[in-house]
C-alpha cells in the first residue's frame, strides 16, 4: 500500500507542546521505519517548513535549519520519495474536481489529492476531514 502524510502529521511530531504530538510521532516513526515506500509531496513539505517556523503560529517554532534538518532526515531515508507535479497535472486537478467546486482552504488539499491521484498514492494520514471529499482517497486519522 502507497501512503503520504499529511501537513498536520509532520508538524504536531515536531511541536512537543501539541498534545497530538505522540500520536503524530507514533505514524511518523512508522511511515520512515519502511519497508514501504512512504510519499511526501512537495507542497506538504514546503507547508511544513512554513508552519513549523512561524511565530504567529506556534509559541515556540523551530529554528529554519531545524526545521531543514527533518525535512533532510526524511528525505534522505531509501524508502521515502518526494513528488510534485507531472506534465499532465492539471488534468488530473480538473477531473479530481469537476463534480464538487473545490474554493479557498479546499484548494491546497485538491492540489494534494490530485497529486496523490497522479502518482497512484492512496492513503493519507491526516486529522484533515476534507481529504474525504476526494473519491478514492483513504484517509486515516493518526488522533482517533
Amino acid at each position: 500500500m502507497s501512503a503520504t502524510l499529511d501537513v498536520n502529521v509532520l508538524v504536531y511530531a515536531s511541536d512537543t507542546s501539541s498534545p497530538r504530538h505522540e500520536a503524530a510521532t507514533r505514524v511518523l516513526q512508522q511511515f520512515v521505519a519502511g519497508p514501504e515506500l512512504g510519499y511526501l509531496f512537495w507542497p506538504v513539505v514546503l507547508g511544513y517548513l512554513r508552519i513549523i517556523t512561524h511565530p504567529g503560529i506556534l509559541t515556540h517554532p523551530l529554528p529554519p535549519a531545524d526545521a531543514q534538518r527533518n525535512v533532510d532526515a526524511l528525505l534522505t531515508r531509501p524508502h521515502i520519495r518526494s513528488l510534485g507535479e507531472e506534465p499532465d497535472f492539471w488534468a488530473v486537478y480538473r477531473d479530481l474536481t469537476k463534480h464538487d467546486p473545490v474554493r479557498g482552504n479546499l484548494v491546497p488539499d485538491a492540489h494534494i489529492a490530485a497529486l496523490m491521484r497522479q502518482h497512484g498514492v492512496n492513503t493519507i494520514w491526516s486529522s484533515d476531514r476534507d481529504f474525504r471529499r476526494f473519491p478514492g482517497l483513504h484517509v486515516k486519522d493518526p488522533y482517533n
